[in-house]
């Protein structure tokens, strides 16, 4: 994302040095859900709106973001939907669950349909199982022609990538699908038979 820069190495998109890009215009391409996301206490349109701030007062885009990170059931539950405020800072503020503002936070990430760039840091980490699959069908839905770094330590929702790069302390120890992961029987495939151990 251009918020730090590397201590060795070189970070490229299209070719091209992230420290020759402007940062006004690397920012237009990325969309990101931090694992760390903010919860604004603001009115949940403008939760969602500041995603792309140039477009806060696009109904539609709003709408569109709202389905697409999946919040729609968490808006449609509020007293008065998008204009509801949300937190307990201000008189009238409706607190959501962990889960109900990451959905938020996915959604202000959605709002920035034109970015080809899409990162998201464990981002159903406050999601049940359920919530967690919409997600990543969303997410599988919107990647067509787009880049989309996940980070991740649930091996569901890594499984379907096409390239799987696993770190350790040393930098990247492993890279490749699922399947060719799993056949190597290193690191990644270790971690998630122990994960898969939990569910037999």
């Amino acid at each position: 994302t251009g918020l730090y820069e590397p201590t060795e190495g070189r970070v490229l998109l299209d070719g091209r040095d992230l420290r020759e890009i402007p940062q006004d215009v690397l920012r237009r391409r990325l969309a990101v859900a931090f694992q760390d996301f903010n919860q604004y206490q603001l009115t949940a349109r403008e939760n969602v709106g500041y995603g792309s701030p140039d477009r806060q007062d696009d109904d539609a885009q709003i709408d569109r973001a709202v389905d697409d990170g999946g919040a729609r059931p968490v808006i449609d539950a509020l007293p008065h939907g998008l204009e509801t405020q949300l937190g307990r800072w201000f008189p009238g503020g409706v607190d959501l669950s962990g889960g109900q503002w990451q959905r938020v936070a996915l959604a202000r990430a959605f709002m920035r349909q034109d970015a080809d760039v899409l990162i998201l840091d464990e981002p159903t980490a406050a999601l049940d199982v359920d919530a967690e699959a919409e997600v990543f069908a969303h997410v599988r839905q919107l990647a067509a022609g787009r880049t989309v770094v996940l980070i991740s330590h649930r091996f569901p929702s890594v499984r379907t990538a096409d390239r799987i790069v696993v770190l350790d302390r040393r930098g990247i120890a492993e890279a490749g699908t699922h399947d060719a992961l799993l056949a190597a029987g290193g690191l990644y495939a270790a971690m998630f038979r122990k994960q898969a151990a939990g569910y037999a």
